[in-house]
């Protein structure tokens, strides 16, 4: 029996990472919304790595806050190391990582949604979902009906979440929560393509029972960018993480071991992450390989547990020690919280449309690991996407659908919706064909534009945006035309940097475009140098170093614009176009993608249908 308790335009089922955005963005954009959570203590939580970043997923984080997100900025307060990945590679895969104290960065959000206007925060498991002539209705395990215009699943691993160790296997949700048992069955009788995933996470071991003098130090990086482009003042080092190995023990007890494992004895039936793979999986995969690296990493300031990272496991607890103990400087570790395996429901993706709205629900959306992806980053771009477009549907305006070259969000959702993922889908720089455009430092020159037109991106973050600017081309301009004299000093430093002496003036911009040259160098040359902001200065020498390869680039998006451009009827039928294979015809009926240019995307649909398609789609113009 349930009772009515109250309208809303958007109802947030999940406070992880997708659910805060999703929530905060559709009531920043004037739509009442009501967020669901399990238990509020775990609020944003960081189940496995106590980290914010990394390769291609630092792109996200600042794609985020330049759309007008919260995860950039809730990083920086809650950093305690921060570094930027792949220094010695170019810049479009420079990647900011943070490590972040977990329990202050879930408080964090936490107060963020109890204080965010027009948001409600709840503890509730919803375990019944259904759309009436009046909307939306979700019932909680206590009876109460909430009625909403849009619905957004941002689920995590709770649905029929399953915890195996060994083994043992129970209903369980991530860091010992429950799982949420009872949606499962409401999305199935919606006729969702529901399937099974698997993620795991490794154990976390007392600090105190570790020898750091047999690890190697890993110490954070000084002079760096926050994630946010509105943070005032960087975060600061205040801890090390360190590095240890595996080896041939560490292997032998594992494999000895193997039908001891879930993952090999049949019990898990999901199909888990290819580019995070167990520790006894890289075991058998790389069984040539003598050892594996290991991080060791402070999970907070006011805890003594230490993440370990690359030794993700579901074995028996017993087998847990014992290989954990085979690693140097470890050899007296004490586990406080085992490795486990995890299965969870989610969607099949290519059952979303691009904007995250599922196909033949109007008005319900997913976002994060319900839709096939894994990793915080993912989750928080697909939340922020979806509480944007459930915001717009609730005002009758079209949704927000990026495009590829646009963003790595735009990446990351194209490649859900129409490739979709036959195991948990992470985001990598190798994904887009755009990446020197897609850099992290001008995220906010992609973006922010978008996010002041949406309504997310604030004055004061305007005005800033737009300093930033002039800043650049300011400088930019300065650097065209300042020229430097031939001097001793000058010659000795290109020859010290393996760069040929000039015998006549040079701009200082043609200096900065030889590969051995950056901009910290030039200074002592460069009396009348501005103060700039960090942000500004890895702007001015990324654009300047790189400008005939970003120029290159932007003609070949340029080309492909016209496929991009190019928009198909909603209600097409497909199996009417003459010419089409049978295969492209039950693809394209299936994916119903919006441009053509995702039609040629689709795996089955070739050159010579898309022909077929842009003739049909001429003649359809015509008439």
């Amino acid at each position: 029996m349930s009772y009515f308790a109250g309208n809303y335009d958007v109802v947030v089922i999940g406070a992880g990472h997708a659910g805060i955005e999703a929530a905060v963005a559709s009531a920043r954009l004037g739509c009442r919304t009501v967020i669901f959570t399990i238990n509020l203590d775990w609020v944003g939580n960081l189940p496995c790595n106590p980290s914010i970043g990394g390769t291609a997923k630092g792109h996200l984080v600042r794609e985020i806050d330049a759309l007008g997100g919260q995860m950039a900025k809730a990083a920086d307060a809650n950093t305690i190391q921060i570094r930027m990945l792949n220094r010695g590679k170019g810049p479009a895969v420079h990647s900011l990582r943070a490590q972040i104290d977990r329990r202050r960065y879930s408080g964090y959000m936490k107060h963020l949604l109890e204080t965010q206007e027009n948001l409600e925060l709840k503890q509730a498991e919803i375990v019944k979902l259904f759309r009436a002539e009046d909307g939306w209705h979700s019932i909680t395990k206590l009876g109460a009906e909430y009625i909403s215009k849009t619905v957004i699943l941002a689920t995590g691993t709770f649905l029929r979440g399953r915890i195996h160790v060994g083994e043992v296997s129970f209903e369980g949700g991530p860091d010992g929560t429950f799982a949420a048992t009872e949606l499962s069955k409401s999305l199935i009788d919606l006729g969702l393509p529901l399937r099974r995933f698997k993620t795991g996470t490794p154990a976390r071991v007392d600090r105190r029972s570790i020898d750091f003098s047999q690890l190697e130090a890993q110490p954070g990086e000084d002079n760096i960018t926050p994630f946010s482009f509105s943070t005032k003042t960087p975060p600061r080092n205040l801890v090390d993480c360190y590095i240890a190995y595996t080896n041939e023990e560490t292997k032998r007890i594992i494999l000895e071991n193997l039908h001891r494992s879930p993952l090999y004895s049949g019990k898990i039936e999901g199909v888990g992450p290819r580019y995070c793979p167990s520790l006894e999986d890289k075991m058998v995969r790389f069984a040539d390989k003598q050892r594996h690296q290991v991080f060791i990493e402070p999970c907070g300031l006011d805890t003594e547990e230490m993440y370990m990272q690359g030794m993700s496991s579901s074995l028996p607890e017993d087998v847990q020690i014992a290989f954990y103990r085979t690693l140097k400087g470890l050899e007296k570790v004490k586990i406080m919280r085992n490795a486990y395996a995890i299965e969870y429901d989610c969607i099949d993706p290519l059952a979303l449309h691009p904007s995250l709205e599922v196909m033949g629900q109007p008005g319900l959306f997913g976002a994060g690991q319900f839709n096939g992806s894994s990793g915080y980053e993912e989750a928080a771009a697909q939340g922020l996407v979806a509480g944007i477009n459930a915001a717009r549907k609730v005002k009758g305006q079209p949704p927000l659908i990026l495009k590829r070259s646009s963003s790595y969000i735009g990446t990351l959702i194209d490649d859900l919706v129409t490739k979709g993922c036959t195991d948990p889908y992470r985001m990598m720089t190798s994904r887009s064909e755009y990446r020197l455009l897609l850099r992290q430092e001008n995220a906010d020159e992609r973006l922010t534009p978008i996010g002041r037109e949406i309504g997310l991106v604030t004055d004061e973050d305007w005005q800033s945006f737009e300093e930033r600017l002039n800043l650049k081309q300011q400088e930019i301009n300065r650097l065209e035309s300042v020229i430097l004299p031939p001097s001793e000093e000058l010659n000795s430093l290109l020859v010290s940097r393996g760069t040929a002496p000039v015998s006549s003036g040079v701009k200082l911009a043609d200096l900065l475009r030889r590969p051995q040259i950056d901009y910290q160098s030039l200074a002592p040359f460069d009396p009348e140098r501005p103060e700039l902001p960090q942000i500004v200065i890895e702007k001015v020498e990324v654009e300047i170093k790189y400008a005939g390869y970003i120029k290159r680039q932007q003609a070949q998006v340029n080309q492909l614009a016209r496929l991009e451009n190019r928009t198909i009827p909603e209600d097409i039928d497909y199996f009417k176009i003459e010419g089409l294979r049978a295969e492209a015809q039950e693809k394209l009926n299936r994916i119903r993608p919006v441009s053509v240019g995702q039609a040629s995307r689709i795996s089955g649909v070739n050159p010579a249908d898309i022909s077929v398609l842009l003739i049909w789609l001429d003649k359809l113009k015509r008439s």
